[in-house]
């Protein structure tokens, strides 16, 4: 079961892993800074990253030595326990900054939610394996639909906006590419733009107030502060940026939530348009290596594994950037490999691991 021999080294993606590497190095300075203090230097948030990319490693040599294959089917059933797991959440779950995501273990808490992203697609794909006919009406398509809203249902009471949206964009391009008719998704998209009105009464307060500053409402000093102060960050780091450790918006603390979803904001004020464009050359690489490995296999079913497994890095990658840039409504997702958590860590680097075991594995 534990098994990489010379044959599957040959094909491992060790430039996947250096690139994943160097960013999560990036991403452990930038907590560092996001959280520095002369009277402690080494943060307990910075400490309990390390220890996350340290442990999501060992995830990573873990999943990415275990058949693919072998994982799919132990992922399907593991999916039925990331429900219940939800569901226990919504009921008895730890609370925090308003929001109910996470379940204690007494020395450490995680966030089930986070789980969702990495066992959905073996969930989705192990379904289609284990179905003898071809996939073709929306019937047989049902059991999959079902799991995905009340998937999405449950991380909405939380309330997890981002995640829920990450399970959407997976779950709908999993099934565009599986089959499942154009039809279904033109229907779906005019039943959502007819129902608008009625949607935007179900957000909660503040993401209704989230969307209308992205529109240009709200005070700058309260509900476009956050955003505005994201602006401030990126365009005062100028061509070369103020210097490690020396970032004002983030040293002032003006800027909130900087070693979580607004740690690119950081990286832009401290290394400057060139840090940042270095590190989004990083994802692109990475990105661009995904792409390689689903070019590579053959098999439509483990194309579709990696599809799942690649796309909610992505998405999170882009949605976050563009969200400190302004580009589009601020969402709980944070930078996957630089943003503070644990949780978040451990799932992107395991995710990363089962991809390069495919890799691995694929001739």
């Amino acid at each position: 079961m534990l098994n990489l021999d010379r044959r599957s080294l040959r094909f491992f993606d060790w430039q996947s892993l250096f690139i994943t590497f160097i960013l999560t190095l990036i991403g452990l300075c930038v907590v560092l800074s996001a959280t520095y203090t002369p009277e402690e230097p080494y943060s307990l948030f910075f400490k309990k990253q390390l220890f996350g990319i340290l442990s999501g490693f060992l995830l990573y040599i873990l999943f990415c030595s275990v058949d693919y294959r072998i994982l799919t089917r132990w992922g399907f059933f593991i999916y039925f326990v990331v429900i219940a797991l939800l569901l226990f959440t919504m009921i008895k779950g730890s609370i925090g900054m308003g929001a109910q995501r996470w379940v204690s273990l007494g020395f450490i808490k995680f966030q089930p939610s986070e789980l969702a992203k990495l066992f959905f697609p073996a969930f989705f794909v192990y379904y289609l394996t284990s179905e003898k006919k071809q996939l073709k009406t929306l019937f047989d398509f049902l059991p999959i639909l079902i799991t995905i809203m009340v998937s999405i249902l449950l991380i909405l009471k939380q309330p997890d906006l981002g995640t829920a949206l990450i399970i959407l964009f997976t779950g709908g391009l999993l099934l565009y590419m599986a089959g499942l008719s154009r039809k279904f998704f033109l229907i779906v998209f005019c039943i959502c733009a007819a129902s608008g009105p009625l949607l935007w009464h179900f957000l909660k307060p503040y993401q209704r107030q989230r969307i209308l500053t992205f529109l240009g409402e709200g005070d700058s000093r309260k509900e476009r502060y956050q955003i505005e102060q994201s602006c401030i960050a990126i365009g005062s780091g100028g061509l070369w940026g103020k210097g490690y450790l020396h970032g004002t918006q983030n040293r002032l603390r003006f800027l909130p939530e900087g070693r979580t979803d607004f740690i690119f904001s950081v990286l832009c004020e401290e290394f400057g348009f060139i840090g940042a464009l270095f590190a989004i050359t990083l994802y692109c690489l990475l990105f661009y290596r995904f792409f390689l490995l689903l070019l590579s296999l053959e098999q439509g079913l483990t194309q579709l594994l990696a599809l799942g497994l690649m796309s909610h890095i992505i998405f999170s990658t882009i949605v976050n950037i563009s969200m400190v840039l302004g580009l589009l409504p601020v969402v709980g997702i944070p930078l996957p490999l630089m943003s503070y958590g644990i949780t978040h860590s451990w799932i992107t680097l395991a995710s990363l691991g089962w991809l390069n075991g495919i890799a691995a594995r694929r001739f």
